[in-house]
């Protein structure tokens, strides 16, 4: 399928996805840093308590993981229909699969949600277990997709 786009505008398209990309890797970790803090205020007492829980790191912690989900799934679905409007085809490979495969972490771990509203432990672990994985498929994908990058550009 040929989609008469002009050529400098399906070049430019290679670079969206790659930078969407590193953006969710820094909200990723930006994240993780609003979790950790939450941890921090179930176990702070008194003034401490009070000062972590003026800070709203729950409301932030959420709000993130919901602009992490959907931009996660719109940022695979843009790269693999990017990959396709100028190949003509997708590259099964590592990158492809490990990329659909945090895909379905990042859902998971949103759909834990009704569990840690209720506090349950066993959900909480699930849930840092889940991003850390995806945390750390997340640097790997920046790597494999920086090569991928050097490989457009020497075209």
């Amino acid at each position: 399928m040929d989609l008469p786009i002009p050529d400098s505008l399906k070049f430019g398209l290679n670079f969206v996805h790659p930078l969407m990309m590193w953006l969710l890797l820094g909200l990723s970790i930006y994240a993780m840093y609003l979790g950790i803090q939450i941890r921090r205020l179930r176990a702070a007492e008194g003034e401490a308590k009070t000062a972590l829980a003026k800070q709203r790191f729950n409301e932030k912690h959420h709000l993130v993981g919901s602009l992490l989900l959907a931009l996660m799934v719109l940022g695979t679905i843009g790269g693999m229909a990017v990959t396709y409007i100028n190949n003509g085809k997708l590259f099964v490979g590592p990158h492809l699969l490990v990329g659909l495969g945090m895909t379905g972490l990042v859902a998971s771990t949103a759909a834990l949600t009704p569990w840690l509203q209720k506090k349950q432990d066993w959900a909480r672990n699930v849930h840092i277990m889940l991003n850390m994985v995806l945390i750390a498929l997340f640097g790997w994908q920046a790597v494999t997709g920086m090569q991928i990058v050097q490989r457009i550009l020497s075209q």
